[in-house]
């Protein structure tokens, strides 16, 4: 290296010589090295300013050279940029540079150096680098302490898509330390054990007021943060022109594009400056969309115009060059006048701003009329204009305007100018449109007049009444006239049967229209004519007819809502004579609404015949209401179901006949109606009856006594009318049914009282007089086997254990006792029985055997529901009544009745019964000579009942 300084300064020296550089001089030449650098930081725009000179260069001499610069961070070695600076320089110059930092200087060290060479042409071989100068230390801020944390930079401002880089420097462990961008977690570069840095990207517009960043130690309360801000992009004027009215001043306008302006003074809203390079001249504009030039009277007419916006990070420009002359935007016509010419003639004059004299304009004029325009002139001028309208309408208000424009150079129009004007009245120029109805009552002819207002066209004016004249044709000198006020649209005339003519005329203030002439013969000429039903189309209704025959002079179409009478709202279209069939169409056609028309043919004498009627639906819809059913001749298999009274004409469709609904039994349906099943999967039943004419429905085959529900719904060509209510029927029943309702009550009761009285009279007989029973045909006469049968068997008295007799005594006094070691089994006050034993003939044994006992229940009715007696000991000596031994039953019998007789006379009725108890059955069977000898004792007796009752008698003495 010093062998190339050696022969840098030789070839230098020689150079010198040779263009008589003085030798003392020369010497300043070999150090070219840049000296005294400094470094000043600005935090503010975050940059490094670098200052410095070169002293080797001769007095009064200049060189080009270049410097080349390196920065570094954190250490010398560490470099992160190197860029040079081109530039002219002068012995003991100060040169001055400036590096812009991406990172806060706040958070690092820098270092910066600087070297240069000579690039001068007039010295090619100097052009070799110095020796570097040294490095230049720069630190901005020192480290906090260990509870410090700093974020670096303050109040930034970039420009949306931009970069940004934020850094902190804390003495905290950075672990520690969570960073946010929009409360947004975001990590960053650790540039030392003290720093990190975040750079952000294409940053986007967030509000005005900017955005937010800040960190802060975990768990603690230290925190700190900076708050960046994004400008809009600058953009660039648009539709940038400039234009004068008055040849004074030249208003130039433009759109600004968005608004670059931001809270806090950090940037105010862009500016604009103007400056036109042909006189040199510069504005400031005080609008963001517009600025006003003040024409000089020097006669420029080139002007070259440069329009720049600048906010703190850019600026943007946009240039115009044009002719004065060539921007004449002229200001709107004033001092519009009309002037009157006549009903249907208007003339229009207008002023306009001066301009000068060598300026045309071309004005254009427009009239409107019911809001179209209908007449477009132009009209060339300089200071005054004219134009005269014509083929205008009487009493019409028109819309006149006028703008003007530079004839020679068109640039733009001016404003419109508008006025209204209305033309005068004329005389109405056509008849009114008239139609009638006539009517015959009563000898009389009631004729109803009906007219159309004249349209504005032809009425020319207000119409203020109408003229009704009313001449009779049989009496031509007979006429009336009949005022009717404007307001009205028809009048009603009673005429007699003569022939008349009618004459009805418009009028205004200006004069009378021609008259409309109808005629009304003598007969009102409305035949009978059949009603045909007709469709409708998606526009009217089209019709056609026959020819009226002979000569007309044209056909009329009138109809109204439902029957055409004197107070429906008439409308008719009248036709030409050749026409035999039209589409009526009209904005009044509703769906659902029947209009009746009739077509009249008009004779050349003005007279009009019925030629057809027809009647229809613009649009059917399916029935309002459905019939009131009644029901009549309910039997018990049918019944009839009625609506005569269901109106037809009133429902908004052609009734094409009527459903009959009945809901199904046992999901089966009657022969002929149709099974429908619903969305709820229940089943009804329907019949169609297809014949609007038909009102009456039978129902047949039907179950007596049944319930059946039912509803009619009527229908039309677009569906049913509203689902009713079913109405329930209950079926009567059969003839025979209610005659067996009636006997089967009639047999039971009687049964009821036969099986009564039977069991009355059983009970009676019971009680008064019971069947008394026959010993013979005792069960007891079993065990004795007949000789001659040895299959049955015969019992003898003999082999019958001892039987006994009861007597039961009735007192008058005191009661005897009959037996002190028996009670009876009822004791009564009254009544005591007394029994009396039959013994056998071979007393065997002391105890009595069994005993047939023969009980009256008629007077001893407990013991005979008790079923027992019990058994009966032997009579006491003093017994009051004995009987003795009896060989047989004859010889009982016999003695029984003897003495019963005996004492008929001496005991009263009543007062002595007698009941035989005799054996039900003997525990023995076979032969007598197998009866044991010791027959047991009954301890009861529950097996003897009563067998028969012996009439009352007196107590015998002992025998």
């Amino acid at each position: 290296r010093q062998t190339q300084r050696v022969a840098y300064d030789d070839m230098l020296l020689s150079v010198l010589q040779t263009r008589g550089v003085k030798n003392h001089v020369l010497a300043e030449y070999l150090s070219l090295t840049p000296e005294s650098l400094k470094v000043f930081p600005n935090s503010a725009c975050q940059c490094l300013q670098l200052q410095w000179n070169v002293h080797g260069i001769p007095y009064h001499q200049e060189l080009k050279m270049v410097f080349q610069m390196e920065i570094s961070r954190i250490r010398p070695s560490n470099v992160i940029w190197v860029g040079n600076y081109s530039t002219t320089v002068k012995r003991d110059q100060v040169l001055h540079w400036r590096w812009e930092s991406e990172l806060p200087l706040e958070c690092a060290t820098h270092f910066a150096r600087i070297q240069s060479m000579v690039d001068d042409d007039k010295f090619p071989k100097l052009s070799i680098w110095s020796n570097w100068s040294s490095w230049e230390e720069v630190h901005v801020q020192d480290y906090p302490g260990p509870s410090t944390l700093l974020v670096f930079p303050k109040n930034k401002l970039v420009e949306e898509g931009s970069g940004i880089t934020i850094c902190y420097i804390s003495g905290i462990n950075h672990n520690n330390i969570t960073c946010y961008l929009h409360n947004e977690l975001i990590h960053g570069e650790q540039l030392d054990p003290k720093a990190s840095a975040f750079k952000l990207n294409n940053v986007s517009f967030f509000k005005r007021s900017g955005t937010n960043f800040f960190c802060k130690v975990n768990q603690t309360d230290i925190q700190n943060g900076t708050t960046f801000f994004v400008s809009k992009v600058l953009e660039e004027p648009k539709n940038f022109s400039c234009e004068t009215q008055d040849f004074e001043t030249l208003k130039c306008t433009w759109y600004p594009g968005v608004d670059t302006g931001l809270d806090w003074n950090i940037q105010h809203s862009q500016s604009y400056t103007l400056f036109e390079s042909f006189s040199g001249k510069k504005q400031s504009c005080k609008h963001k969309d517009s600025c006003d030039w003040k024409i000089t009277q020097d006669s420029q007419e080139m002007y070259n115009f440069t329009l720049t916006a600048a906010n703190n990070l850019r600026k943007r420009s946009v240039n115009i060059i044009f002719n004065l002359s060539h921007r004449v935007h002229p200001m709107a016509p004033h001092s519009v006048h009309f002037e009157n010419r006549g009903a249907t003639t208007v003339l229009m004059s207008w002023k306009v701003h001066v301009l000068g004299n060598y300026l045309t304009l071309q004005c254009q004029v427009e009239l409107e009329g019911n809001g179209k325009v209908i007449q477009q002139h132009r009209v060339d001028m300089k200071v005054n204009g004219e134009h005269l309208f014509g083929e205008l309408v009487p009493d019409t208000q028109y819309v006149a305007r006028i703008r003007c424009a530079n004839a020679k150079h068109f640039w733009k129009w001016s404003e419109w100018t508008v006025e209204n004007f209305t033309t005068p009245e004329a005389a109405p120029s056509e008849a009114p449109d008239v139609w009638r109805i006539v009517k015959s009552e009563k000898g009389s002819h009631i004729v109803s007049l009906f007219w159309k207002p004249l349209s504005k066209f032809h009425a020319n004016g207000k119409i203020l009444f109408y003229n009704v004249v009313v001449e009779n044709l049989d009496k031509p000198s007979t006429s009336e006239l009949y005022p009717i006020p404007a307001a009205t649209r028809d009048a009603n005339l009673t005429l007699d049967l003569c022939s008349y003519q009618i004459h009805i005329t418009a009028n205004n203030s200006v004069g009378t229209s021609p008259a409309s002439v109808i005629v009304i013969s003598g007969d009102s000429g409305n035949k009978e004519v059949e009603e045909e039903k007709i469709n409708s189309r998606e526009n009217g209704f089209f019709m056609s007819w026959k020819p009226l025959s002979g000569d007309v002079i044209g056909y009329v179409v009138d109809w109204c809502e439902h029957r055409q009478d004197l107070f429906c709202n008439l409308q008719w279209k009248k036709l030409g004579p050749n026409t035999t069939s039209t589409l009526i169409s009209s904005d009044t056609f509703r769906p659902g609404v029947r209009y009746n028309f009739r077509i009249h043919g008009i004779s050349t004498k003005n007279i009009a015949y019925l030629l057809e009627n027809k009647t229809g639906y613009f649009q059917e819809l399916a029935p309002l209401d459905s019939p009131q059913v009644n029901i009549t001749n309910l039997t018990s298999r049918s019944f009839a179901m009625t609506w005569k009274d269901y109106a037809t004409e009133s429902q908004p469709g052609f009734i094409q006949g009527y459903h009959v609904y009945l809901k199904a039994r046992n999901r089966q349906c009657h022969p002929g109606f149709e099974k429908e099943v619903l969305s709820d999967d229940l089943i009804r039943c329907k019949f169609d009856i297809d014949d609007p004419r038909k009102k009456t429905f039978i129902m047949e085959n039907l179950q007596p006594e049944s319930s059946y529900e039912f509803f009619v719904t009527s229908y039309t060509g677009v569906g049913e009318g509203p689902n009713g209510t079913f109405t329930k029927v209950t079926t009567s029943d059969e003839p025979y049914h209610k005659l067996i309702r009636i006997i089967l009550p009639m047999i039971l009761f009687v049964s009821l009282i036969i099986v009564a009285c039977y069991w009355k009279s059983e009970w009676v007989k019971e009680k008064c007089y019971p069947d008394i029973p026959d010993p013979y045909k005792s069960s007891i006469l079993s065990l004795i086997k007949s000789k001659e049968n040895p299959h049955l068997t015969i019992m003898n008295v003999k082999d019958c254990i001892p039987d006994a007799i009861e007597v039961i005594n009735k007192p008058e006094g005191t009661k005897p006792q009959l037996l002190e070691t028996r009670k009876p089994v009822i004791e009564s006050a009254l009544i005591e029985p007394v029994y009396l034993y039959l013994l056998q003939e071979e007393k065997k044994s002391s105890h009595p055997g069994p005993c047939i006992c023969f009980e009256n229940l008629t007077y001893n009715q407990s013991a005979s529901d008790s079923g027992s007696c019990g058994h009966v000991p032997v009579l006491p000596e003093d017994s009051p009544c004995q009987l003795g031994l009896l060989t047989s039953p004859d010889n009982l019998l016999k003695t029984l009745e003897k003495n019963y007789m005996n004492s008929l006379g001496e005991i009263p009725a009543e007062e002595t019964n007698l009941n035989y108890v005799s054996q039900l059955a003997s525990p023995m069977t076979g032969d007598k000579d197998s009866l044991p000898t010791n027959p047991p004792v009954p301890a009861h007796c529950s097996e003897y009942k009563m067998q028969m009752a012996v009439p009352p008698m007196p107590c015998l003495p002992s025998p």
